[in-house]
Formats: structure tokens, sequence, C-alpha cells
């Protein structure tokens, strides 16, 4: 995995620090939205020299490499998503979890109705609660 994380940086014009490497091989395998304490929590438990300034710094080098996207979810709430393909997500108001919904699982129309924009990127962000079976 570290290889693959090396080059992907490198692909993303990133240089490959030890710590870049630490937090990358976290973010970009996890199927969580996570917040940078998150991150530094993770990253921490195995890379005890990092500090949260590194991971803080790191995260905004990633989203502002292209590499990451952050979310701003709710007030005071900022999460990472390493997945860059078009999706919109769901949060469940119970337990805070965040869920991927894919791009062509909700379809957003009428896009071409808002006149004197022109839209770059959308995403959806639905609030619920998840079902029990």
């Amino acid at each position: 995995m570290k290889d693959d994380v090396i080059k992907i940086l490198n692909d993303y014009g990133i240089q490959p620090s030890a710590q870049r490497v630490a937090v990358a091989e976290y973010v970009l395998t996890t199927e969580e939205h996570p917040s940078a304490d998150q991150v530094f929590a993770k990253v921490s438990s195995n890379f005890p020299m990092i500090s949260r300034a590194t991971i803080y710094n790191t995260l905004n080098l990633f989203v502002e490499k292209g590499l990451l996207r952050e979310l701003h979810i709710a007030a005071g709430r900022v999460v990472f998503d390493p997945n860059l393909q078009r999706h919109h997500h769901f949060i469940d108001e119970e337990s805070g979890e965040i869920t991927d919904i894919h791009g062509h699982q909700l379809e957003v129309s009428n896009l071409a109705s808002l006149k004197g924009l022109e839209i770059s990127d959308y995403q959806v962000v639905l609030r619920g609660k998840i079902k029990k079976k």
C-alpha cells in the first residue's frame, strides 16, 4: 500500500514525506468521512510523533491539490472525502454517520433553469434516519 500511496501523492504533485504518506494511507482507504481530529487520532496511534498542525496542513494540501474534497456538512463540522466521483451524501441524524450515495442513484433536474449561474459541481446532502430492518 505504501508504494501505491507514494505514487498517488507524486501523481498529484505532492512531495511524499513520511507524515504525508501516513495521513494518505488512512484517508485514501477509509470509507468514513473523517474530520481532522479523527484523522489525527487514527494516524497518531501508529505515528505518535505527528502533530495536530501537521495533520491540518496535510489535509489542506491534499484538498488544494485535488486529492481530497473538503465537505462542510453542518455548522462548524468539516470532514474530508477521498471519493472524487460525482456523488451525494446521506447523514444519519442519530449517529452522525455519513454515507455516500452514488450520482446515478439520485437525479438532480432543472439545473438549466438556474439563470445567471455557471454550475461547476453540486452535491445533495440528505438527512434522516436509517430504517431498522
